[in-house]
């Protein structure tokens, strides 16, 4: 689910540049061709609809399965204050050695709901865009079409972000990437101790 979840997401960004360039949000900010997935406007909305069922139907997939399992529960909260501050202060002083990557520190943490609540954004500011007419309603609760263009436009950035900051940390903590690519660490219980015999009666006093 995770690889599945980056392929569209690369699908989705590359190919909305190329929608984008069609109708810019910043005056005269254009994305080059080499980075963008499809020639002109239509051949990009086709890829971009493609990776759009994508990233919908695995990221449900994946959003049930971190909250029936509680996996999402278990590795995003909580988030406490000195734990934020401490690990800022030590990536600051480029200490970020994680010895334990079953475990998310709390920028991590906050980086995926960040990372999350961006891709339910776009996926709700995409239909908002794709069908303005049916969701006339969801296209006034964002504030019109032109809003939720650059709503959209907006979190595009930040999963951008994400994607650079994920990677960078990736390639600096290379325990986490091969993980990311074996599917580990396997995470083995402790045996339980041993029980220890009862010990022996005394005999009683006659």
């Amino acid at each position: 689910m995770h690889w599945t979840n980056a392929a569209a997401m690369l699908v989705m960004i590359t190919s909305g540049w190329g929608i984008y360039d069609d109708d810019v949000v910043i005056e005269g900010f254009h994305f080059p061709q080499y980075l963008r997935l499809g020639d002109w406007a239509a051949p990009s909305l086709n890829f971009h609809f493609a990776g759009m069922w994508l990233l919908a139907i695995n990221g449900l997939f994946y959003f049930g399965y971190g909250l029936f399992t509680g996996r999402l529960r278990e590795r995003l909260l909580p988030i406490r204050l000195h734990d934020l501050i401490h690990t800022i202060n030590d990536t600051l002083h480029f200490r970020i050695a994680h010895e334990d990557i079953t475990t998310y520190n709390a920028v991590q943490k906050i980086l995926y709901i960040v990372v999350i609540l961006a891709a339910i954004s776009q996926v709700v500011t995409g239909f908002a865009m794709w069908k303005p007419v049916q969701l006339a309603g969801l296209v006034w609760l964002l504030g019109g079409f032109q809003s939720a263009r650059i709503i959209h436009f907006t979190g595009m950035s930040v999963i951008v972000g994400f994607l650079v900051v994920h990677v960078a940390l990736s390639v600096l903590v290379p325990s986490t990437l091969w993980a990311m690519l074996t599917g580990g660490p396997r995470v083995r219980l402790r045996p339980a101790s041993p029980t220890p015999p009862p010990s022996p009666e005394l005999p009683r006093a006659s």
